[in-house]
């Protein structure tokens, strides 16, 4: 009664993890979606403790009620900015917990596999240990690079293909050794994997350099729902597996779609990542040439006042200043005036996939105005005023111009061919990716340095005295003189 009582509740929770990735794909069901998904996680969780046996209760509340009071603390008090980190460091806790299950349950002394069931289980180990311990080093590199404690500039090893495909190689034979032991004598040539595994994870990422970091957490995003899979075959947990197979298989799928927005191999990628023919310096001749034109908040406004359509590019310096709730105000305000305002988001704008959306949804910013590239694209000829907040690499008209630019090919947000582009920046260095930037030296670029919360913020006070002392007429209002 109780086995069947079990199986209905992961069928249930099954179901509200499909239906909450359902709703995640969109932002205006997106609240629905974490919803199902916390539903789902609750029944799961709820329905697996009460199989336990009875003895197992202080165990399981001794692990469970400290993990539950630090990762609610840690959670509140996270900013919007840091995560992409949060979600890096929380990948390597499923590659990690993947890699002691599979040790832990080569170790149990309560099997009773015999035969073809038993070699299937210790593949079902070998493989779960092998992507925990990539997923775990990958992924606490993918954090010291987002964090800033690792340069994001990727690391290529002379034959770095060759010295990747070694190891793998090394892994493949150690796993015959691992199948052929007997009597836990399996042991070392598992750990011994595990070690390779790991350092293949630490090199596979390093290779990857600051433009495909997005890409880079989404798929180990995909390598953590796989290990949870692998370690669902180990327990025979079959919530486990659908649940992996779920987050390995979205993961993965949304990687190839970001790797297609850019104009990108998903296999280069992932084996080596941004930069990876950008071995030899920039030539001189391609680098911008020009002066830049200063402006101020007060001249920003001007052209906001006169203009009758404006489209706002958002990236990470957005999210580093937090900005984003003054871009709210400021889009209202110009909307309130008539101007018509969009957003245009790059697929891989900020540091993880929806990062703006995130901030401009935090926000309250309405849905129906943050585009995509794709969908924008060609408004931008049509536009009056373009700001770009804290965004470089995925404005960047060398992707377009410059064959021999590092991010040649990768679609860009044509954001210069608009009246007026407005860059607000804290000063002229490159972004995440390391490319210098021609927008900037444009004859219609005006760059508004400083923090782009500060100029916002002045930008919407002036906007908000300027609109008390001069009533502007709205559609079907009129408005009495004396």
């Amino acid at each position: 009664m109780l086995n069947n009582l079990l199986t209905v509740a992961y069928i249930g929770a099954s179901a509200l993890f499909i239906l909450s990735l359902g709703g995640l794909s969109d932002q205006e069901t997106a609240r629905k979606g974490n919803i199902y998904g916390i539903i789902g996680m609750l029944i799961a969780f709820v329905a697996t403790a009460l199989s336990l046996k009875a003895n197992a209760y202080g165990t399981l509340a001794a692990v469970v009620i400290p993990g539950a009071i630090i990762g609610a603390i840690v959670a509140s008090r996270v900013a919007m900015t840091s995560m992409p980190e949060l979600v890096a460091i929380l990948h390597s806790f499923v590659g990690a917990a993947a890699v002691l299950v599979g040790i832990a349950n080569y170790l149990q002394e309560s099997q009773s596999l015999a035969g073809a069931e038993s070699t299937i289980h210790q593949i079902e180990i070998f493989v779960g240990v092998f992507i925990g311990a990539v997923t775990f080093t990958g992924s606490i590199v993918a954090f010291g690079k987002l964090r800033g404690i690792i340069s994001s500039k990727p690391l290529l090893l002379p034959g770095r293909h060759l010295l990747n495909l070694g190891m793998i190689g090394a892994s493949l034979w150690l796993g015959a050794l691992f199948l052929g032991a007997g009597n836990f004598s399996g042991l070392e040539p598992l750990l011994l994997m595990c070690a390779i595994a790991s350092v293949l994870g630490v090199h596979l990422v390093m290779a990857i350099g600051g433009a495909d970091m997005p890409v880079v957490i989404s798929m180990l995003n995909s390598y953590s729902g796989w290990a949870a899979a692998a370690a669902g075959f180990m327990l025979s947990n079959d919530l486990l597996i659908i649940t992996g197979a779920l987050v390995g298989s979205s993961g993965a799928i949304l990687s190839y779609i970001m790797c297609k927005a850019m104009n990108r191999s998903f296999i280069s990628v992932i084996l080596g990542g941004f930069g990876a023919e950008a071995s030899t310096p920039a030539l001189e001749s391609d680098r911008p040439v020009g002066e830049i034109a200063k402006t101020t908040t007060e001249e920003t406004i001007e052209l906001l006042r006169g203009a009758k359509s404006a489209i706002i590019v958002p990236g990470y310096g957005m999210a580093v200043a937090q900005a984003q709730h003054a871009v709210s105000e400021l889009t209202k305000q110009l909307r309130d005036r008539g101007v018509q305002v969009r957003f245009g988001i790059h697929p891989v704008a900020g540091r993880m996939p929806g990062h703006m959306n995130v901030l401009l949804a935090e926000a309250k910013v309405p849905y129906d105005i943050v585009l995509e590239m794709d969908e924008i694209n060609e408004d931008f000829p049509k536009t009056d005023v373009v700001l770009v907040i804290g965004a470089n690499d995925t404005v960047n008209p060398s992707a377009l111009e410059n064959p021999n630019s590092p991010i040649a090919g990768m679609p860009v947000l044509e954001v210069w061919k608009a009246g007026t582009v407005v860059v607000m920046k804290r000063s002229m260095a490159s972004g995440y990716a390391g490319v210098e930037n021609p927008l900037f030296y444009k004859e219609n670029t005006r760059m508004l340095f400083g923090d782009a919360r500060k100029n916002l913020d002045a930008i919407v006070g002036k906007f908000a005295q300027s609109e008390e002392s001069v009533d502007v007429p709205q559609p079907g209002k009129v408005v009495w003189s004396t």
